[in-house]
């Protein structure tokens, strides 16, 4: 093993549950508890992670933990055929930052079947810079698409615009031709979510939800919805006959307040998005397109550059939704 010890950004909980975090030297996890060892280079801030640091006990079931859902580096070791010493690799879900140690940290053991290899187009800023939320924008985007959602159908509508889910998405529909409403309740970044393609931008009262009729009427051919809770309730009450919306997110609850009226007087879908355990085949032929025909040519526009010693203030900013962008942390020794 090229190290016995790695840092990182450790989470811990005392006696009396006090979480604490620090940045600290701790021994490299045995190769036995995965396949491959990976020097990390770059990793991400998602929701999740934001969670993660903060100890959330719906995330982080043991301590100490390492948050960290993505990660991005250089094989060092491995004992699976299907990677070699030097070669690029990225991780993003499965367990990683949630039941096991993530990639805020020098180094990091995982399963080989949860790697891919680095796509050729992509540097590895690049793919941490879309990470899981760029991924999980792309399967949002997929959805639509398999739906039968065109162009000249009418404007889809995103919530959470600002979010690295959001940002990400409202690109990937405005570079395939969609017109975009994004939904903020962030003022000061409307000309910020313009210049990444949306044609307009209205605040969070678009979907304040306080509207008691079953349906509403139907302005959007689509929808994204990264919030949950009822921005998604009134989302689906706006959408056009055969539309459909496909939701990846819970910052505004876990629970929707709706009737099944959106789904048999027009016949829309609701697609949930799973990130995490997205199959194998599915995950490589997402990461192919952001590489290829997806690639965003302004993609690092929207990074926030961060390091495992400035991370803590953007965990605080994420969580009191005041973060906007794609943190990128850059993992040094």
């Amino acid at each position: 093993m090229s190290s016995q010890t790695m840092n990182c950004f450790l989470v811990e909980k005392s006696e009396s549950n006090d979480v604490r975090t620090r940045l600290t030297a701790v021994a490299i996890p045995d190769l036995n508890d995965g396949d491959v060892l990976i020097k990390v280079k770059y990793s991400s801030l998602n929701y999740k992670d934001a969670m993660a640091a903060t100890g959330h006990p719906g995330i982080v079931r043991n301590f100490p933990h390492v948050p960290g859902v993505d990660a991005v580096g250089v094989v060092l070791e491995s004992r699976d055929s299907r990677f070699s010493v030097g070669d690029e690799v990225l991780a993003t879900g499965h367990e990683l930052g949630v039941e096991r140690w993530g990639g805020w940290s020098s180094h990091l053991v995982a399963p080989a079947d949860w790697l891919v290899p680095l796509p050729g187009e992509l540097t590895l800023e690049e793919s941490m810079t879309i990470g899981t939320a760029g991924f999980t924008a792309a399967q949002c985007v997929q959805a639509l698409l398999k739906h039968g959602c065109k162009a000249e159908d009418g404007p889809v509508i995103v919530s959470g615009a600002t979010g690295g889910v959001g940002s990400l998405s409202v690109m990937l529909l405005a570079n395939l031709g969609f017109d975009v409403l994004a939904v903020t309740g962030k003022p000061d970044r409307h000309d910020w979510l313009k210049q990444f393609g949306a044609s307009e931008v209205v605040g969070r009262d678009a979907l304040a939800g306080n509207e008691k009729r079953p349906l509403l009427k139907g302005e959007f051919a689509a929808g994204i919805d990264t919030v949950g809770g009822q921005v998604l309730a009134t989302m689906l009450k706006k959408i056009q006959h055969r539309g459909c919306v496909a939701c990846c997110g819970v910052v505004g609850g876990g629970e929707i307040s709706t009737t099944v009226y959106p789904f048999i007087l027009r016949g829309i879908a609701l697609y949930g998005i799973d990130s995490a355990w997205c199959p194998d085949d599915a995950r490589a032929e997402i990461w192919t397109k952001l590489a290829t025909d997806w690639k965003l040519d302004d993609l690092l526009e929207t990074k926030v550059d961060l390091s495992l010693t400035t991370v803590n203030e953007a965990v605080e900013q994420i969580l009191a939704g005041k973060f906007s962008g794609r943190g990128v942390i850059q993992i040094d020794e």
